[in-house]
């Protein structure tokens, strides 16, 4: 009877629900104007099958997903059962102006479109609304060294962030793009500053722009994102605790201040980049506020033997160019025939002198001429571009003659010591009856033959007697062959108990240690570069330049072009390699090889690690 009455019961309340089929779906903004830092909540409904996620690719093109969340309900209503499941976004703007957010997609339904209006920084601080927030009490500032810097010079970005706030997780991140290369110079400078009875953290940072085209260039300002206390945790839909204050709400509220994300992002560097000038050097372009040039030399005096050395160290130091940007002086530097130059390593160094970039490049190139006589070493010319008063300098290094003295017995061969321990004895050969010297009867007669037939005459005991360093150089000749042939055998034990090694194998896994070999292969790839720039291929170029990586870093070879980027880290190779990059996938426009040929035609040395430094460290590091 009770079984029978329940089937009843639920047969009555189950005919009696009509269930709603009619499906919908619809997105809202908690608010319809923000500024720029603020977050804005993106809420989409589903009345109808809301099982899938909804579309939102298209909010990441102008906006930061800081969150989300999704929830359902079920309702009954005088017999109507209606579901919905609740989908929020939470936002930042990544830029100012009018922003219109494309229809949601979801589950085969859509939205309508929404837009959102966002003030800039500049805007809101003028209006002074949003006094209380976090965003309010952040600011930041940049200023340039140069305000129309010419085409592929160093521009120093000052950035001041000044912070009122608690922060947690902070990261300052600025990018570049394909007409400014950015990247992070220097540490952080930190200090504090009282103003109108709050303490701020002021952040000083320095990034380096080098614009890669003239005209005017607009660049995105850095970005910062962080976690602050939410001082408005109570007050509902403005902090992340009650963006999930359905599940973790109270949880937090008991061990930790709610936390919350900005997303503040200063306004865009705007730079009016100045042209080459016509009237430059067409050769080298190196635009700089300052440089000078100086030289020393070891030894300082200029009267030397054949086969000595001669030390000459440069020291060039720029204003306001990278020291990737300043050129190889010993590839430039002309020497007389008779005379060879061994240069060094270069040692290049930058850091900041003021509010302006300095860098600085030492090397040493070491002289030997192979025979006497005079030497002229021709003037040096070094043309540079002067940013400032904007006009073409010229540093001039000044000729300098060198007297080379025939070698002497400590820097000759066995050959010349013995030639110069008997000048006279040959000299002596080819005159008759008279001698300059008190033994040049005997030194005449005594000839190789003379000694040869009257030793012959000897008796063995005599010749002992008479010659008693012969029979030592003998003895000491038998024991160094002796010691030949025990090493010789030793060695031969060694070379047939070791299995054959391939010999790619042992290239690779020598490279590190010599130079050599790499040297070879990483040349052949470069002219066979230089071939494929001049033909315009760009998938060849790409294949040789890789090649090239290959014998540079064995052990660990890019790639591909941007990794090779990251590890040469220099303007010159930068540009031209996301040329060619973009050249091997694309074709949008024939690839001319010249830039790419430029910049390697004096590629970093093999052997060199070049290690890819972080250019963004965290805002604490």
């Amino acid at each position: 009877m009770t079984s029978t009455l329940r089937r009843t019961l639920m047969a009555l309340i189950t005919s009696g629900i009509c269930f709603s089929t009619w499906a919908a779906v619809t997105a809202s903004l908690d608010k319809t104007q923000v500024a720029l830092g603020e977050r804005v909540r993106l809420v989409v409904i589903n009345t109808g099958n809301g099982d899938k996620q909804p579309d939102t690719t298209a909010l990441r093109q102008d906006f930061d997903i800081l969150g989300t969340q999704r929830g359902s309900s079920v309702q009954i209503t005088n017999g109507h059962m209606s579901s919905q499941t609740q989908f929020t976004v939470l936002l930042a703007p990544k830029h100012g102006g009018t922003i219109r957010i494309a229809p949601i997609q979801w589950g085969g339904e859509q939205s309508d479109a929404l837009e959102l209006t966002v003030s800039s920084g500049a805007a809101q601080a003028k209006s002074g609304t949003n006094t209380n927030t976090a965003e309010s009490q952040i600011t930041m500032s940049g200023t340039l060294d140069q305000k129309q810097p010419y085409v592929q010079s160093a521009v120093v970005l000052s950035l001041r962030l000044n912070v009122g706030v608690q922060m947690a997780q902070a990261s300052l991140d600025m990018q570049g793009n394909s007409d400014v290369l950015v990247r992070q110079i220097g540490k952080d400078q930190q200090h504090t500053e009282s103003r109108n009875g709050r303490d701020y953290q002021v952040i000083e940072r320095k990034y380096l722009l080098i614009p890669q085209r003239s005209g005017a260039i607009t660049l995105k300002g850095p970005v910062l994102q962080a976690q602050v206390q939410d001082e408005t945790a109570s007050g509902g839909d403005a902090d992340i605790d009650s963006f999930f204050g359905n599940v973790f709400g109270q949880t937090m509220g008991r061990f930790a201040r709610p936390m919350r994300t900005v997303h503040l992002q200063a306004d865009p560097i705007e730079m009016n980049v100045q042209a080459r000038p016509a009237n430059a050097d067409a050769s080298n372009w190196l635009p700089a506020q300052k440089l000078t040039l100086e030289e020393t030399w070891r030894p300082e005096q200029t009267a030397l033997h054949v086969g000595e050395p001669l030390t000459r160290h440069l020291h060039l130091s720029a204003m306001g160019v990278t020291a990737g940007q300043l050129p190889d002086i010993a590839s430039m530097m002309a020497v007389p025939d008779g005379i060879k130059k061994y240069p060094d390593q270069a040692k290049t160094d930058e850091g900041l002198q003021g509010e302006t970039l300095r860098a600085t490049r030492d090397q040493d190139i070491a002289l030997i001429a192979s025979a006497p006589g005079h030497y002229v070493l021709p003037a040096f010319h070094l043309v540079w571009w002067d940013t400032v008063n904007r006009t073409q300098h010229s540093i001039d290094l000044p000729e300098r003659s060198l007297e080379i003295l025939p070698a002497t017995n400590a820097s000759t061969g066995t050959g010349s010591n013995l030639a110069g321990a008997v000048p006279n004895a040959t000299a002596a050969t080819g005159t008759s009856g008279t001698s300059g010297t008190p033994f040049g009867n005997n030194s005449t007669s005594m000839g190789t033959n003379n000694f040869a037939g009257n030793a012959s005459g000897f008796s063995k005991a005599q010749l002992m007697a008479s010659t008693p360093w012969l029979w030592i150089s003998a003895a000491l000749a038998a024991l160094w062959l002796g010691t030949l042939l025990l090493w010789w055998r030793a060695h031969r034990r060694v070379v047939s108990s070791t299995p054959a090694v391939d010999t790619k194998t042992s290239f690779a896994s020598n490279s590190a240690s010599t130079t050599v070999p790499a040297s070879r292969s990483a040349s052949a790839a470069l002219a066979a570069l230089q071939r494929a720039c001049t033909a315009n291929d760009p998938r060849l170029a790409r294949q040789h330049i890789l090649e090239w990586a290959s014998a540079v870093w064995p052990k660990s070879p890019p790639r591909g072009l941007n990794s090779l980027a990251e590890r040469l880290m220099d303007a010159r190779y930068e540009l031209p390699l996301q040329q060619l990059d973009r050249a091997c996938y694309t074709a949008d426009s024939p690839w001319n090889g010249a830039a790419l040929a430029q910049a390697f035609s004096h590629p970093p040395k093999p052997g060199v690690d070049i290690k890819s430094k972080p250019l963004i460290p965290d805002l604490y590091d």
